[in-house]
């Protein structure tokens, strides 16, 4: 029986396990979940590796508190090349529960997807490594290594030191990171570029405390006003990201985003425009973009006829490769002041910075990743950038700088990761285990 019909008579059992797998309410923040719940999943992923041959499966604390899934399995051939595969057990909030159309913690099928919180993000990549060792076997001709972390979506950074620290013991030849995905579904690609971060709280305070806005209005600085226009002078009339320092005229050279399916990607309404003068590409893989996560005042019901004396929000800047993390909190920094008007007191606290992150891709394990997906999907390899960041490639590739770094999975756009009615098409978990048995066999040939 060949690669393809073996997976396809395990997708039954991927459905069961990822359902098992997706009930567990693994947030990394026990504020919200209780951390009994992220040691459920741990030990859920350790046992099903554990299975597999990773006979060292193992749990490891991490500096902030989180526990990381350990293992290797070597092969028979000696000088075979060794492969690190990466995913993470920990998920999102589900944020609105009133918004999710489905059970948030229980898997549901819904117009051929799979519906549930870390469906896609990331537990469909945990399901995707699983479905492709099964497949093939005995017969993997690689040296593997495992690290499956439990804190990657709160960003503490528990995995990130615990790499530095133990070095040795997660090297390798090249480094799977399972976390992004397709251009969409049925088209294969590997993400090559990332954006870094810089999040903010921006405080603004003008008052000792509320004064009547009848007897006091017109003359007494309003700390909201005021951070409605420093916020507004983040950006020009078409959406452009304008923060003095930071060049937003780039242009992205790969994979091209065609705009109609960008709107529908996004979910925009009727008649929103999208933002930026560049390309869909251009604004979010190439240049620098800022979005408010939030404010604190006011709410409607319960305000009063007051003057608001202070008002906060917390800003997430996303910086493209060639663009310091350092660099841009300064700009930001320094422009969130320089705008602020009429003499009110600005604090800015800076929460977390992250580098952007620029993969080599002209190594043999690209090589075969190109191959293996136009096997697996009848299609050419597309090389992609991503909005978001993933500290962890940077750690990757400071400490293994002959490593070739490769983000892949099931994550498409259609997923809507990171928010209510999060989904993975079943087809996109077939089709990229059959790709990573397939590069597996294929890097074996080409690396040794």
């Amino acid at each position: 029986m060949d690669l393809r019909a073996r997976i396809a008579g395990l997708m039954p059992q991927a459905r069961e396990e990822l359902a098992d797998l997706v009930a567990i309410r693994s947030v990394a923040d026990p504020r919200q979940f209780p951390p009994e719940e992220c040691q459920r999943a741990a030990q859920w992923v350790l046992d099903r590796f554990a299975a597999l041959g990773f006979t060292d499966a193992r749990l490891a604390k991490t500096a902030d508190g989180s526990n990381a899934v350990l293992g290797s399995r070597p092969c028979a051939q000696a000088d075979a090349p060794t492969v690190l595969l990466y995913a993470h057990y920990d998920v999102q909030p589900p944020l609105d529960d009133a918004a999710w159309e489905t059970p948030p913690f229980e898997l549901t099928e819904k117009d051929g997807r799979w519906y549930g919180r870390g469906t896609a993000d990331c537990k469909g990549n945990i399901l995707m490594h699983l479905t492709a060792l099964r497949a093939l076997g005995e017969d993997v001709p690689v040296h593997l290594k495992l690290v499956v972390e439990g804190s990657e979506e709160q960003g503490t950074g528990g995995l990130e030191a615990f790499v530095v620290d133990n070095a040795d013991l997660l090297r390798a030849d090249t480094i799977l990171v399972c976390d992004t995905g397709n251009a969409a579904v049925g088209q294969p690609a590997a993400t090559v570029s990332l954006r870094g971060m810089v999040n903010v709280v921006v405080t603004i305070e003008a008052l000792a405390s509320e004064l009547h806005s009848g007897m006091f209005g017109g003359a007494a600085p309003d700390a909201l006003a005021a951070l409605v226009a420093v916020l507004a002078s983040l950006r020009d009339t078409a959406g452009n990201t304008t923060i003095e320092g930071l060049d937003n005229t780039r242009h992205w050279d790969g994979q091209p985003y065609p705009p109609e399916q960008f709107r529908g990607d996004a979910g925009l309404l009727d008649g929103v425009q999208l933002l930026g003068d560049g390309t869909v590409s251009d604004m979010l893989w190439a240049r620098p973009s800022i979005t408010v996560l939030g404010i604190d005042c006011p709410p409607v019901i319960g305000s009063s006829a007051s003057i608001v004396p202070k008002a906060a929000a917390r800003l997430n800047l996303r910086i493209p490769p060639g663009l310091a993390p350092a660099a841009a909190e300064d700009a930001l920094v320094a422009h969130l002041k320089d705008h602020a008007p009429w003499g009110v007191h600005v604090t800015v606290d800076v929460e977390a910075t992250g580098s952007p992150f620029q993969a080599t891709i002209d190594g043999p394990a690209y090589q075969a990743m190109g191959a293996a997906m136009r096997e697996a999907y009848g299609k050419s390899m597309a090389t992609l950038g991503q909005g978001g960041s993933i500290p962890l490639c940077n750690v990757f590739a400071d400490t293994y700088p002959d490593a070739e770094i490769i983000l892949m999975g099931v994550e498409e756009p259609l997923a809507l990761i990171h928010a209510p009615n999060e989904s993975v098409d079943p087809r996109e978990i077939s089709a990229m285990a059959l790709t990573e048995a397939l590069f597996l066999q294929r890097y074996a040939a080409v690396a040794t």
